[in-house]
């Protein structure tokens, strides 16, 4: 199964949107869970299956998505406007994919970064491909 976390507050829609749109698509199964303030998670359109979790202060996002992360080695995606889950990036077992438009410097080990605004949504197709999705 690919697992999905998005911190909602960190990234803009024009970055976001195009990623979920194209995990709609997905025919295997996909685990989205989101966290963020309300108004950031109504700036989106979210996939039906996606679970939403209104988060209100600082970090309070992060943590609701840390306490819902599971290590398996499935693919892990990480849409996140910031760094901070390198350090759950770097130890998760499978094949991780940032989608950021400023990823930490620390990732590394294989971890594949995308920028949609600037990339497009091809390398995070072709990842997902690679990966059984």
């Amino acid at each position: 199964m690919l697992r999905v976390l998005v911190d909602a507050d960190n990234l803009a829609p024009r970055r976001l949107q195009p990623v979920l749109d194209l995990l709609a698509t997905i025919t295997s199964p996909v685990s989205i869970t989101a966290s963020g303030g309300q108004n950031a998670l109504d700036r989106v359109r979210w996939p039906d299956n996606a679970e939403l979790i209104a988060s209100a202060g600082w970090q309070r996002a992060d943590a609701s998505l840390a306490a819902s992360y599971i290590p398996s080695p499935d693919p892990l995606v990480l849409i996140t406007g910031d760094g901070d889950f390198a350090l759950l990036a770097e130890r998760h077992p499978g094949p991780v994919l940032v989608v950021s438009g400023a990823a930490s410097g620390r990732l590394r080990n294989g971890t594949t970064v995308v920028d949609p605004a600037t990339d497009g949504v091809e390398p995070i197709s072709a990842w997902l491909t690679a990966h059984g999705h």
